[in-house]
């Protein structure tokens, strides 16, 4: 597989901005200002450095909304979304006395004509281009997107929430800007859920203003539909992986470390403080990411003493000129030395959370979600796996997440039940943690003559799978009835349709490829775009790439409003049960 920087959604979203923004810039051979929203700085450093900017002919990055010194004689590039907030600091810019020589504006999505007449009004002299493309979604890794938008989950599970419909538009127009930034035109399903309505509107509306989008292009010609298909699903579909602990690097780095904006801390060795991001520019980091930590942990101190012993010279003598030859290799060897000791890092910490009381937790958990034990003996009372999860001195986080997975198993448990259980953990006042599932479609509180059937899983029992890793999300059999044409039309129904011949195992693309020039241009295939509302988690990032790279034919794309860790979800749920607070806009204006 290649790199995330050379490959995949970060690429081609660079690609893009090339194509479009840079492309016409490089016709003036001045040096240019950019000028950036909060969201289009976030872009931008997603998918090149200041590095790239510069062999654009681009010197100096500004941020809109901050004040910024006048250079009359430079002509400036604007990138931003089409907002009022936006359009106005734009204008500001101009009205009076002119900061810039020119303005190339470019929009990330569709400008309401009301704001284009604005801007026209006030500075059509010195805008020289004025575009949109179609840009409103982050590429966050080689093959997974967000909206970034973590509020969207407030927004559309929240019994007071206000403006859910609102959200689902702004979701729909951020799916086709996705869309059309891949040149896919996709046919859309969703999940039918008869709890949950929100996939299937959302289905409609993506479908809706992607017809709009495709009505017409540059040549006049109504583009057809490609071979690709959108599912949308909802976050009750599987509540299970999200809150388990995952065993796989990335997953397990996000959810027992302090990781911020992928920002791993640590201390080093002579105790300063360092830190280091977790991204693909660190191939290391795009190698180990999806494996077990147990590999990881194998893998990394082989590396550093391959390293090192590469260092030493062979006969032992040290001359001028090898000395010199050892100089010109350092910065390579430092920067990869570097690499392996923050990792080396990182696992530690992990493998300290780990051993320390996770390991003793996973047994218990991973034979609740899956519902027999190692030797595959069905789990008859799940209460006997959870008893001893409750008597041991784990943090009230740990445990509620095991009575979760105990009434997730058993589609939902009786109120009695769960008093006693919320009791037992000590969580009487923030019962929300649990009850407030049932926002998501999530079956808690059960009567007992209630019946439920659980879905039938795909068999895994031959695949080699590590004990206490033996969950698979299920987003990863959905992704693979799809590719193979296997997902019921009944729970699946279609919005609208792509070409017949969507097979993934050995389809060949309906899009009039050019020359093939890199790695995902040579793709034959189809894509398989996967929109989960209310958030992913790591384990299902991981299954897009692993179903990639079994089926080779098709490639699957994931993404969401947000990333989720087991503690953002779960602060996320206990959340949804309060109410709007009203004061709350009137004291931020007073503030402003």
């Amino acid at each position: 597989m290649a790199s995330g920087a050379d490959h995949g959604l970060k690429r081609i979203v660079w690609k893009r901005i090339k194509d479009t923004i840079i492309a016409d810039c490089r016709k003036s051979e001045v040096w240019k200002i950019m000028i950036l929203d909060s969201f289009t700085t976030k872009l931008l450093s997603s998918c090149c450095k200041m590095s790239d900017l510069m062999s654009e002919k681009i010197t100096i990055v500004e941020d809109l909304f901050k004040s910024r010194e006048p250079v009359p004689e430079m002509k400036a590039i604007y990138f931003m979304s089409p907002t009022a907030k936006c359009v106005d600091a734009f204008i500001a810019d101009f009205k009076s006395k002119p900061k810039y020589k020119a303005a190339y504006v470019y929009f990330t999505d569709y400008c309401p004509d009301d704001l284009f007449n604005n801007m026209k009004l006030h500075c059509a002299k010195y805008i020289r281009v004025c575009k949109e493309i179609n840009m409103c979604f982050m590429p966050q890794e080689a093959q997974v997107f967000t909206c970034d938008n973590p509020g969207a989950f407030q927004s559309i599970y929240s019994p007071n929430s206000q403006d859910k419909k609102k959200t689902l538009e702004t979701l729909a127009d951020q799916l086709v800007t996705l869309c059309a930034t891949l040149d896919e035109y996709p046919g859309v399903r969703y999940k039918k859920d008869s709890n949950m309505e929100n996939a299937k509107a959302l289905a409609e509306l993506v479908d809706d203003k992607l017809a709009r989008h495709y009505e017409l292009d540059d040549s006049g010609k109504k583009k057809g539909k490609t071979q690709a298909q959108l599912l949308i699903v909802e976050r009750g579909l599987d509540p299970v992986s999200p809150i388990l602990h995952e065993l796989t690097y990335q997953a397990m780095a996000y959810d027992l470390v302090d990781i911020e904006n992928d920002t791993y801390k640590y201390k080093s060795k002579d105790g300063s403080e360092k830190q280091a991001l977790l991204n693909e520019e660190d191939m290391l980091w795009v190698k180990l990411r999806h494996k077990h930590i147990a590999e990881v942990s194998e893998q990394i101190p082989k590396m550093v003493k391959e390293i090192s012993a590469n260092k030493k010279q062979p006969d032992g003598k040290i001359t001028i000129s090898n000395l010199a030859q050892m100089m010109k290799k350092m910065p390579a060897f430092r920067k990869q030395l570097t690499e392996k000791t923050i990792h080396l890092q990182l696992a530690e910490d992990c493998m300290k959370h780990y051993s320390n009381n996770v390991e003793k937790l996973c047994k218990a958990e991973q034979d609740l979600a899956v519902g027999s034990d190692v030797e595959g003996v069905k789990v008859k009372d799940p209460m006997r796996t959870l008893l001893p999860v409750l008597l041991h001195p784990y943090s009230t986080h740990d445990k509620i997440r095991a009575v979760l997975l105990y009434i997730f198993s058993l589609s939902g448990t009786t109120d009695e039940n769960l008093s006693k259980l919320i009791q037992h953990v000590k969580i009487e006042d923030q019962r929300e943690f649990i009850l407030n599932w049932k926002e998501l479609g999530v079956p808690i509180i059960t009567s007992p003559s209630f019946f439920s059937r659980k879905p039938t899983r795909r068999d895994r029992s031959q695949e080699q799978t590590y004990n206490l890793s033996r969950w698979t999300p299920v987003i990863k059999d959905v992704m693979e009835d799809a590719v193979e044409n296997k997902l019921d039309t009944k729970e699946w129904p279609h919005q609208s349709e792509c070409p017949a011949a969507w097979n993934g195992s050995g389809a060949v693309s309906a899009r009039q490829k050019h020359k093939a020039s890199s790695l995902d241009d040579r793709r034959t295939g189809s894509r398989l775009i996967i929109f989960v509302l209310g958030g992913i988690c790591f384990s299902e990032m991981r299954s897009a790439y692993e179903v990639t790279q079994a089926v080779k034919s098709c490639e699957v794309i994931i993404g969401s409003s947000h990333i989720l860790t087991p503690t953002s979800l779960l602060d996320d749920i206990k959340a949804l049960s309060k109410r709007p607070v009203e004061t709350f806009t009137i004291e931020e204006r007073s503030n402003a």
